[in-house]
C-alpha cells in the first residue's frame, strides 16, 4: 500500500461537509457551522431526534437551539474552534438542547476548525461540532441518585426500628435472653433478665447458656435449644436456675445476617398461667365446653397472620404474637380489654361497619384497611372475620394479614386516578373559570370516595353510606349521578 508523502495529509484535504459526515459517523451528531456559529447542516448518526427538529436547526444560531444556561458554553466552544493556534486538544462541554414538548436533550460537544482547502477563497465555514448523546448517562445518574436516596431512607427506617426494638427490649418486664445458636453463648440480655439471673452469674453477656441453670437440668436445656433449631419454636419448659429459682423457659429461633439466634423468655411459674396455649384458648373462647385441640392452639400461636378475638362490642379478649407485632405491643396483657379500633381502621367508623357486617352475615372476607402501631407505624392490612359460637353467645374472631409489600398492578381499563386527572385539570387553568375547575375536581373526589367505600364494604350500600357519613337516599342519588348504579333503588322501609 503506498504511503502518503511528507507534504500530503493522511486523509487528504476534507471540506467541511465531508468532515461533518465523518464526524457524524464517529459521534452521535455533527453540526456544520459558519464563523458566527450559525448551523448550516446537521448530520445525525446515533442520536434519536425528530426530523422536524433537526430541520428547524438549519439556519439558526447554534446558541438558539440550547437552554439559556448552555449558551455561554456554546460561546466557549466556538472560541476554542476559532483559536486554531492553541496546541491543546479540544475540550468537551455538555449543553442541553431544547425540544418543544419533550425533555431537554443533553449532548457532549467539541468543536474543530478545518483549514481552508488549497486554492480556495478562505471564506468557507471550516467549523464542525461533534456531539455525543448523554441521555443514557443522565438516566443512569438519575437512577443512581434515586438508589442513593432509597438507601438513605431505608437506613433511617432501620435506625428507627432499632430504636423501637431497644426501647421495647429494655423496658419489657419479661426476662429475655438472646443466644448465639452456633456457640450457645449469650449475646444480649435485658435488664429484667440481668436482675433475675444476678444470683447465677455476675456477667451474662458472653457466658455459655448452660452455666445459668442447675447442672442437673443441662440435658433439658440442650433439648430446648435443639427443639428451637429444628421446629423454630419451643413451648415453655420448667427449669431451675443455678441460683435456685424455678422458671419456665420458652425458646424461638430467628436468623439475622446469615447467623442463627435463639430468643429465650424466662418466666416465674406464677406468671405462666394464662400466657401459654390453654390460657389463650380460655380467653379466646370464654365458656366453651371443650378447649381447642393442641394443633389448633399451635396454629393460633405460630400463625404469621395476626389473630385477635373480641366480644360483640369490639373489645379485645385475646391476640396472638403476630397481632402484637403489627400493633407494636410487647405482651398480650397490654391489648386485652382495649377496643380494637384503637389500632385497626383508617376512620372511626370502619370497625363499626366491619362488626355490623360480621353480625349480619356471620363471616366477612378481604376487608382492606390499615393498622396503626403504638409507635406510629402504619401498615396496610386485609381483615377476614368470623363469629365463633360459644355458650355465652359467640366471639368475634379476626385474621389480619399484612399486604404492605403485595404488588397491586393497576387493572386495565380502570377509571383515571386522582393523580392522573390532576395533570389534566391543570391544563384547564387560563382557559376555564376557577369555579368550574373546582366543581369538576369536587365531583372527581366524590366519585373516587364512593367507589372506594363500595369496595371496602363488598358493595354493601347501607354500610358504604354509613362509612361516608351519608344517608342511604343521598348515596343512591350520587350513584345515579355518576353512573355507578346498575340496579334500581330499593324501596325505603316505612
Amino acid at each position: 500500500m503506498p504511503r502518503a508523502t511528507a507534504g500530503t495529509p493522511p486523509l487528504g484535504e476534507l471540506d467541511a461537509a465531508s468532515a461533518a459526515r465523518l464526524a457524524g459517523t464517529a459521534g452521535d451528531v455533527a453540526l456544520v457551522l459558519d464563523d458566527q456559529g450559525a448551523v448550516l447542516d446537521v448530520m445525525a448518526g446515533g442520536i434519536e431526534l425528530p426530523e422536524r427538529e433537526l430541520r428547524r436547526w438549519r439556519g439558526q444560531a447554534w446558541a438558539d437551539t440550547v437552554t439559556a444556561e448552555s449558551r455561554p458554553k456554546i460561546e466557549q466552544l466556538l472560541a476554542d474552534a476559532r483559536d486554531s493556534g492553541d496546541p491543546a486538544p479540544p475540550r468537551w462541554r455538555q449543553v442541553n438542547h431544547t425540544l418543544p414538548g419533550h425533555e431537554d436533550v443533553p449532548v457532549l460537544y467539541t468543536t474543530v476548525r478545518l483549514p481552508v482547502r488549497s486554492g480556495g477563497t478562505g471564506t468557507h465555514p471550516g467549523i464542525v461540532a461533534i456531539g455525543r448523546d448523554l441521555r443514557a448517562v443522565v438516566t443512569l445518574q438519575r437512577r443512581l441518585v434515586e438508589a442513593q436516596q432509597a438507601l438513605e431512607r431505608e437506613y433511617w427506617r432501620f435506625r428507627e426500628a432499632e430504636t423501637r426494638y431497644r426501647h421495647l427490649f429494655d423496658v419489657s418486664s419479661e426476662p429475655v435472653l438472646i443466644i448465639d445458636a452456633a456457640t450457645q453463648r449469650i449475646v444480649e440480655a435485658n435488664p429484667a433478665a440481668r436482675a433475675l439471673c444476678a444470683g447465677a452469674r455476675s456477667r451474662l453477656v458472653g457466658s455459655p447458656i448452660g452455666s445459668l441453670f442447675d447442672a442437673a437440668h443441662g440435658p433439658r436445656v440442650q433439648d430446648l435449644l435443639a427443639a428451637a433449631r429444628s421446629i423454630g419454636r419451643q413451648a415453655p419448659v420448667p427449669l431451675q436456675l443455678a441460683a435456685g429459682s424455678a422458671v419456665q423457659v420458652s425458646a424461638s429461633m430467628y436468623r439475622q445476617d446469615d447467623a442463627s439466634f435463639v430468643l429465650l423468655r424466662l418466666l416465674p411459674p406464677p406468671q405462666v398461667a394464662g400466657v401459654g396455649g390453654r390460657g389463650f384458648a380460655a380467653a379466646a373462647a370464654p365458656g366453651a365446653a371443650e378447649p381447642p385441640t393442641a394443633l389448633l392452639q399451635g396454629f393460633v400461636e405460630h400463625s404469621p397472620d395476626g389473630l385477635v378475638f373480641c366480644d360483640h362490642a369490639g373489645v379485645v379478649l385475646s391476640a396472638n404474637p403476630a397481632f402484637l407485632t403489627l400493633v407494636q405491643m410487647g405482651s398480650e396483657s397490654q391489648v386485652r380489654g382495649q377496643p380494637l379500633d384503637r389500632w385497626v381502621g383508617r376512620t372511626g367508623v370502619e370497625i363499626g361497619v366491619l362488626i355490623g357486617n360480621l353480625r349480619q352475615r356471620g363471616t366477612v372476607g378481604l376487608f382492606q384497611t390499615s393498622i396503626r402501631g403504638e409507635f406510629g407505624a402504619r401498615t396496610e392490612v386485609e381483615v377476614t372475620g368470623a363469629v365463633v359460637p360459644t355458650a355465652e353467645g359467640g366471639v368475634l374472631a379476626f385474621a389480619v394479614r399484612d399486604i404492605e409489600r403485595r404488588l397491586r398492578p393497576e387493572a386495565a381499563g380502570s377509571p383515571p386516578t386522582l393523580q392522573r386527572s390532576a395533570a389534566e385539570l391543570a391544563e384547564l387553568v387560563g382557559r376555564t373559570p376557577l369555579k368550574e375547575i373546582v366543581a369538576e375536581t369536587t365531583d372527581l373526589i366524590e366519585q373516587l370516595c364512593i367507589q372506594t367505600a363500595l369496595q371496602m364494604t363488598g358493595d354493601n350500600r347501607a354500610s358504604a353510606a354509613q362509612l361516608l357519613g351519608l344517608s342511604r337516599q343521598s348515596l343512591y342519588v350520587k350513584l345515579r349521578r355518576y353512573g355507578l348504579s346498575d340496579s334500581p333503588e330499593p324501596a325505603e322501609t316505612p
